[in-house]
């Protein structure tokens, strides 16, 4: 039976792996999902080791930058983003492969795109700095949208909340939420931005799925804004995990 699974730490309830075993079951794959929750990446090798059917892997917090390192090949995507949240495990005799990508930049862009107007959306800003905003930005890029970041604490080349304006929201007219700022069972909460300033002009795209709607999104559509969470974005993940598995992706050398 092949296996396929999912390193990060700490895990605890997991979309993945519910999805590929219920795909598994329904397909009559002869393959498993399984959570591997380790505290440290350094377990990596003990995992390939101690799982020879082991085909492919995927990668969340607080491992997308960490597992780079370990990796032989690399797609575009993954390497001009700098973190990978998939790998393709390749056997060869008694020599492992791993190859790395992004799927996250694939969920998104495909997700996010429809609710762009050219005309009417440019600038984005994205909330947060970690692994998943890296392919977000990558994927908004793509798409032909001017970028900022936004952190709690003053970096270079970003901006914090404070300095977030009226004029700002007017301007930066799409927002993705890549914080898990919002997230159940803090519900109750969402990132400090001007949302009175928002209009029917505002995309609010919210990465989080539980809830359905977070209290971002609520207070978004609440001044018009066209409003979406993570959900779609994930199925589109794990449909790219499964291309990459199935090696029908072309990847470059690191």
């Amino acid at each position: 039976m092949d296996k396929y699974g999912l390193i990060g730490y700490p895990l605890g309830h997991s979309f993945s792996i519910s999805y590929f075993n219920e795909k598994f079951q329904n397909e009559g794959i002869d393959a498993e999902y399984i959570n591997f929750e380790i505290p440290s990446i350094d377990n990596l090798p003990e995992i390939l080791a101690s799982n020879p059917e082991l085909k492919g892997l995927n990668v969340t917090i607080p491992y997308k930058e960490k597992v780079i390192s370990y990796l032989d090949y690399l797609s575009e995507e993954a390497a001009a983003i700098g973190a990978v949240n998939v790998i393709r495990v390749c056997h060869k005799g008694n020599h492992t492969t791993l190859r790395g990508y992004n799927s996250d930049v694939i969920g998104f862009s495909q997700s996010i795109e429809p609710m762009l107007e050219t005309n009417t959306h440019k600038k984005a800003l994205i909330l947060g700095t970690g692994g998943a905003s890296k392919a977000i930005n990558y994927g908004l890029k793509q798409l032909g949208l001017e970028t900022l970041f936004v952190s709690r604490t003053a970096k270079p080349g970003l901006i914090t909340y404070d300095d977030i304006t009226a004029d700002t929201i007017h301007e930066y007219n799409v927002i993705v939420n890549c914080t898990p700022c919002g997230m159940y069972p803090k519900a109750d909460t969402c990132p400090p931005l001007p949302y009175e300033a928002m209009d029917s002009r505002n995309i609010l795209y919210d990465l989080i799925y539980n809830p359905d709607e977070t209290l971002f999104m609520q207070r978004g559509a609440m001044q018009g804004a066209n409003v979406k969470n993570g959900l779609e974005m994930l199925l589109l993940q794990a449909f790219a995990s499964w291309e990459f598995w199935e090696g029908k992706e072309k990847i470059g050398i690191i």
